[in-house]
């Protein structure tokens, strides 16, 4: 029988096996390089036991090295050496996932006060869960703070759930929840994920709407409906939905404090009884209601049958529409007489430049359900004629003063309007730009106003005057002024002159024209005798 060797038994008993990383920390799905070696001067077979999946990359006379590919969970391996004896050692790998995808829920999203909503958070996927904590948050202030050290290292869900009482105050907050993996303690970093921010809707709404409308609503003609609902909170958040029927009408949304209320314009199309709806949101929804009755009024039809020339019979007739029921009364301005219900109003009329712009107004008036209701329409006359050239609008002498911007003054009286040219020297004169006055417009302009029933000309003497001109005529004018006043004064004076004299021959007058009228008695007294004797 063969010894051993005392010697070679101590050596191998003395050798050691390592691994390096002597601890492992490795992302989900990453791999891992694992160096194996021994002190052993002749290791013999040795290798790594693992169900990772692993590759030999190196060796050398007292090592191998491996690698561990895709690592999705915690893992211990076992490096051995055998040099006769075998002897091994173990290395644990953590795997590790960082908290990417955080979600927040709020049940539901809204919520009436003093009622219960629920807020949820939850990970999916993150390991390990004993070194990770949830934080839910409302605004920048915690709610509620969660670790998971008591469960199953296997998981790699968590999740966190709390239920809340909601307020007022607590309208519009935000709420977010955050992750916080710390692997501190193994030799790691600490990662920090939040989930998207979540906005609490809170509300109270205890009252049904009111709507206001006019209990008669004209076919085609606007009305204003209003429907509004007090003790509503937030009042700025109602939103109004309105209809006529099938009909969604465009409210305008006003609120003041805990009342909102919305104004829309309606016009019905039909005539009958319609539904009128108004239709609230705020968390739940709220209808309202009301009946209202269509008419058809339109507006009477004012006509003038004839072409308005000057010296024409014209024919203005005032008519109710169509679909006016039951048939207006009518009335036309000029007519004193009221034609029967349902019969036209009518004036005849030869027509004179003066009435040029005259107004007609046609009036109708309807009864509905006990309701008067009027209606006017409103015609103008227009009465066409022959341009003409009064010197009221164009005067025939015009002065400028030189060195001043003017213009020519002639404006035609014309209906329709005419067109107007004026020519000097052959050459047509802007109407339209002002015009600096020199010596060279003094002149005769002839201006002409057409339109299609014909067209009058006329012309126009224009003086431009100069500057020193008219100040001396200005003085003339003093001195002609002054030299009146003096002639007023002598004349005032020697007509009262003659006056005084008469006066104080007035009594000797007086006995002449006594004596005379004596005198003519005595002659017709003779006479008279002389009669009496044939």
């Amino acid at each position: 029988m063969e010894k051993s060797d005392p010697k070679k038994g101590a050596t191998e008993e003395l050798f050691e096996v390592s691994v390096w990383p002597d601890e492992a920390l490795v992302k989900f799905g990453q791999s891992l390089v694992v160096n194996c070696s021994t002190t052993c001067p002749d290791p013999g077979p040795s290798g790594i036991e693992t169900f990772l999946k692993k590759s030999q990359v190196g060796k050398g006379p007292q090592w191998k090295e491996f690698l561990l590919e895709d690592i999705t969970e915690n893992s211990i391996l076992q490096c051995f050496s055998c040099a006769g004896i075998q002897k091994d050692t173990s290395l644990g790998i953590t795997m590790y996932q960082p908290p990417e995808q955080v979600t927040l829920e709020l049940q539901p999203a809204w919520v009436a006060v003093d009622e219960v909503f629920t807020v949820k958070c939850y990970v999916p996927r993150v390991a390990p869960l004993e070194n990770l904590t949830l934080t839910l948050l409302q605004g920048n202030q915690e709610l509620h703070r969660k670790n998971f050290m008591s469960l199953a290292v296997a998981s790699q869900r968590a999740e966190v759930t709390i239920r809340v009482k909601a307020q007022r105050e607590d309208d519009r907050c935000n709420f977010s929840c955050c992750a916080e993996l710390d692997l501190s303690s193994r030799g790691g970093e600490l990662f920090h994920s939040s989930s998207a921010i979540k906005v609490l809707r809170s509300f109270e709404f205890s009252q049904r709407p009111q709507i206001q409308v006019p209990p008669l609503l004209e076919v085609g003609m606007a009305e204003t409906v209003n429907c509004e609902v007090a003790r509503v909170f937030p009042a700025k958040e109602v939103m109004f939905h309105m209809f006529l029927g099938d009909r969604k009408l465009s409210p305008f949304l006003s609120w003041e404090e805990d009342t909102a209320w919305a104004n829309a314009t309606v016009r019905a199309m039909e005539t009958g009884d319609q539904e009128l709806s108004c239709l609230i949101s705020l968390g739940p929804m709220e209808q309202k209601t009301r009946p209202v009755h269509v008419y058809s009024f339109p507006p009477p039809i004012l006509e003038i049958e004839q072409l308005p020339f000057v010296g024409t019979d014209i024919n203005v007739t005032c008519t109710g529409h169509v679909l006016t029921s039951p048939s207006p009364t009518l009335r036309l301005q000029g007519v004193p007489d009221l034609p029967a219900p349902g019969e036209p109003a009518w004036l005849l009329l030869t027509s004179r430049e003066e009435d040029d712009g005259r107004n007609f107004s046609c009036e109708g008036s309807l009864e509905v359900q006990g309701q008067q209701f009027i209606k006017t329409t409103m015609l103008q006359l227009h009465v066409l004629y022959k341009p003409r050239l009064e010197e009221s609008g164009c005067p025939g002498n015009q002065t400028w003063v030189e060195g001043t911007e003017q213009m020519l003054a002639c404006i035609p009286k014309r209906n329709p309007p005419p067109s107007l040219v004026c020519t000097w020297n052959g050459v047509t004169f802007d109407l339209e730009v002002p015009q600096k006055a020199t010596q060279n417009h003094t002149g005769i302009y002839c201006c002409t106003a057409t339109n299609q029933l014909g067209s009058v000309s006329k012309d126009i003497t224009l003086i431009v005057q100069g500057l020193d001109e008219g100040n001396s005529s200005t003085i003339v004018i003093i001195i002609i002024v002054a030299l009146g006043v003096g002639v007023i004064t002598i004349a005032l004076y020697l007509n009262y002159w003659p006056c005084k004299i008469e006066r104080r021959k007035l009594p000797y007058r007086q006995k002449e024209k006594d004596k005379e009228e004596e005198n003519q008695f005595a002659v017709e007294q003779a006479e008279k005798w002389n009669t009496h004797s044939c």
